[in-house]
């Protein structure tokens, strides 16, 4: 009975590493979220306008973006301990420079090592489920995959409402000090829980070398590409240009590698037609969502006229549909219904942001955070779910950091549109043509979900 009670044990899933992994993979939702209702609050504290306090937002995009898959990358190499745990105890010491930040460019630079900081989580959980899958034989992890898309969409969501209470009780420093003790229960779960040795530590891409050059052409071609999306105008066109160049170099750096594993191997992605299609879905979505988290939150703050506080509670609609949808769903792993069902959700709520007026009745609002709760809850959950089956095993936390990046890359085009559409204030009439935009990436959304035939065969052959 030992022996068989022993073999049971073995082969069910190590639920120890469920809270580290769900806690390393909130710091960046958390961090990307809370500041929405923050902005205003700390414009006014440092007599910053909208376009100014934009960077706050964007400066932890573009450090993560360009952060993840490196980050990904190297806990493929060397495993997830020692990533997880030096990104959380950075996450710390950013959190403790944004609590005591003197001016606005020291919060931007707290943001960026938040960036960097929250870069390790969602890649070493990912890594982590894969070779817990591996180890137990349980090809389809759906309940843990649905856990940690829960716990990410849900801290997301939840985040300005708890911004909103955290300014309420302390001020705009409280949600850059609620890092602090975030950090410091990732650092103790981490160490007590994450294995110290795996397989690729032992004797993986560590032992065939590191695609250093790769790695620095890629981050020098995103950065490049970033900064022109925050500031597109004629006068930063070098910065295309740049990008441009720096993707042509690293493409023409990645095919022709040979002596040390790829940082990112073109070659099998290219021929990943679905991969390449989930990376597309996730940057559309997040378009999506972070325009409704930036856009519309600062709209209800400036152009309807509410506090941070009431802003916050208006989002958590959102948040209790996205819950209940994940946990009705998750364990179905087919993945084409849900999309579909978020593509059409997603267009529905931009339609309605057209009905938005300074006067209009609060229940209008709260329909559409009702409404955004849905694809909250269907799309990231299944794109990571698609990710899990087309991603290579052996390079499982880098592909999740390239979705993390994708992702990101959308929330850049998200702010980017906002400061573009608003300017000094976040009128009705800047949110109206934001509207306009984000409904043809809705459009768009559902026709890649439509022609991406390759879904229909997840969920049903695994």
């Amino acid at each position: 009975m030992s022996v068989v009670g022993s073999d049971q044990r073995a082969a069910a899933f190590d639920r120890r590493l469920i809270v580290p992994m769900i806690v390393g993979a909130i710091l960046n939702p958390v961090n990307s979220s809370i500041i929405a209702v923050s902005l205003i609050p700390i414009g006014h504290a440092f007599g910053a306008p909208v376009a100014q306090t934009a960077w706050l937002v964007s400066a932890l995009y573009l450090a993560t973006a360009t952060g993840q898959p490196v980050v990904g990358r190297l806990v493929d190499a060397f495993g997830p301990r020692p990533l997880y745990l030096g990104g959380t105890a950075l996450v710390g010491i950013a959190g403790l420079l944004g609590t005591l930040a003197p001016s606005l460019g020291v919060l931007v630079a707290a943001r960026v090592l938040l960036g960097f900081g929250t870069c390790a989580g969602y890649p070493a959980a990912m890594y982590l489920i894969r070779s817990e899958a591996r180890r137990t034989g349980q090809d389809s992890p759906a309940g843990v995959l649905t856990a940690l898309a829960v716990a990410t969409q849900t801290i997301a969501v939840i985040g300005p409402s708890l911004g909103g209470l955290l300014i309420a009780v302390g001020g705009w420093r409280t949600t850059f000090a609620i890092n602090i003790p975030l950090a410091v229960a990732g650092l103790v779960l981490g160490a007590r829980y994450l294995p110290r040795h795996t397989q690729a530590a032992d004797h993986g891409a560590r032992a065939n070398g590191f695609d250093v050059p790769g790695i620095a052409l890629f981050a020098a071609a995103l950065t490049a590409l970033l900064l022109f999306l925050m500031n597109i105008d004629v006068d930063h066109a070098y910065l295309l240009a740049l990008a441009l160049a720096g993707g042509a170099a690293f493409a023409l750096r990645e095919v022709r590698v040979r002596r040390t594993d790829p940082f990112i191997d073109l070659r099998v992605l290219s021929g990943n037609t679905p991969l390449l299609a989930t990376y597309a879905r996730t940057l559309l979505t997040m378009t999506i969502s972070y325009t409704y988290l930036f856009g519309f939150t600062q709209w209800l703050e400036d152009g309807r006229g509410l506090s941070a506080s009431t802003t916050g509670l208006i989002l958590l609609p959102m948040f209790g549909t996205g819950v209940a949808v994940s946990a009705l769903t998750g364990r179905n792993p087919e993945v084409r219904g849900k999309l579909l069902v978020g593509s059409a959700a997603q267009l529905a709520a931009t339609l309605l942001l057209f009905a938005l007026t300074p006067d209009c009745p609060l229940w209008l609002p709260v329909l559409i955070a009702v409404i955004l709760g849905v694809p909250q809850g269907l799309n990231n959950l299944a794109n990571q779910s698609a990710l899990y089956f087309q991603a290579q095993p052996e390079s499982i936390a880098a592909s999740a950091g390239l979705l993390r990046t994708f992702g990101y890359l959308g929330a850049i085009v998200a702010s980017s549109a906002a400061g573009a559409f608003f300017g000094a204030r976040a009128d009705t009439p800047g949110l109206h043509h934001l509207a306009i935009f984000v409904t043809g990436v809705a459009a768009l959304f559902l026709a890649v979900t439509l022609t991406d035939r390759s879904l229909a065969h997840i969920g049903h052959d695994h």
